[in-house]
């Protein structure tokens, strides 16, 4: 069994900060991290892994040359093999840019069973991506997913909404987007991490040459969505503070309370 994992570098939303002339995210001496959603991805992929024999999985992100801290550290998570996308032609996709390469990259390495997908990043919110690599590679889909079983060619997962869950079957090859309930993402291997920073570590760069990808497709000139405004919410106290003795404030606490008819 092939697995891809899809995986994405973001700036520690914390931490975010914007170009108030250009509109885009400051990410110079901002914190970066895995796309929480895709550690669940990462971590799902490594618990089937643990429950076969014949498991490898491949690692996949597409980011600037900082990005590969990223899959080194998927690699020390146990993951079998990384490939970092990286070149000019990617810079300033969007989401359906960012799917067209990722799925001709994944028609290249071929032969996979289950690609999975973070149900999306902190720094987009869009959760467009996973469903577009589908919609390119023309293979079933499963987002939101809670639960997982794995059983000879198919999965059966539970697929999260608002008032409850889908249970849906698919034969592989399948996507699926996966959600923080699904699991809790293990730490790196201390054993694999000396490995992942090595020579010996089965870590690949593709640029657009290496993949078969139509350039008129990719890259900011060629994406189709048009970002009009960027902001940073703001943070407003809009509560009161009371201070006195601790009678007065005990009062008066209970007072509010009684407003809002809570107790």
């Amino acid at each position: 069994m092939k697995i891809v994992v899809c995986i994405k570098q973001v700036p520690d939303t914390n931490e975010v900060r914007i170009d108030n002339k250009t509109g885009t995210l400051i990410r110079k001496g901002v914190p970066s991290i895995i796309n929480p959603d895709d550690m669940n991805a990462l971590e799902e992929a490594l618990r089937i892994k643990e429950t076969r024999d014949d498991v490898k999985i491949t690692v996949i992100t597409m980011g600037p040359a900082q990005a590969d801290k990223a899959l080194r550290q998927a690699l020390a998570m146990g993951v079998d093999e990384a490939i970092h996308l990286s070149g000019k032609e990617f810079a300033g996709s969007d989401t359906w840019a960012t799917a067209t390469i990722l799925a001709s990259a994944i028609k290249k390495i071929g032969d996979y069973d289950i690609i999975f997908c973070g149900r999306q990043a902190i720094d987009g919110d869009t959760a467009q991506v996973g469903p577009e690599i589908a919609e390119f590679l023309d293979i079933p889909q499963a987002t939101y997913v809670s639960e997982l079983e794995v059983s000879d060619n198919k999965v059966k997962v539970a697929r999260d909404f608002e008032d409850g869950c889908f249970e849906i079957e698919a034969e592989m090859p399948v996507l699926l987007t996966v959600i923080g309930e699904l699991n809790e993402p293990r730490f790196m291997d201390i054993r694999l991490i000396y490995k992942a920073y090595s020579k010996e570590a089965d870590f690949k760069v593709w640029g657009a040459a290496d993949i078969d990808v139509n350039l008129t497709q990719i890259g900011v000139r060629n994406s189709p969505t048009r970002v009009y405004d960027t902001f940073v919410p703001t943070k407003e106290f809009n509560g009161e503070q009371v201070s006195g003795s601790p009678k007065e404030v005990a009062r008066r606490a209970g007072e509010e309370i009684s407003k809002l008819n809570l107790l």
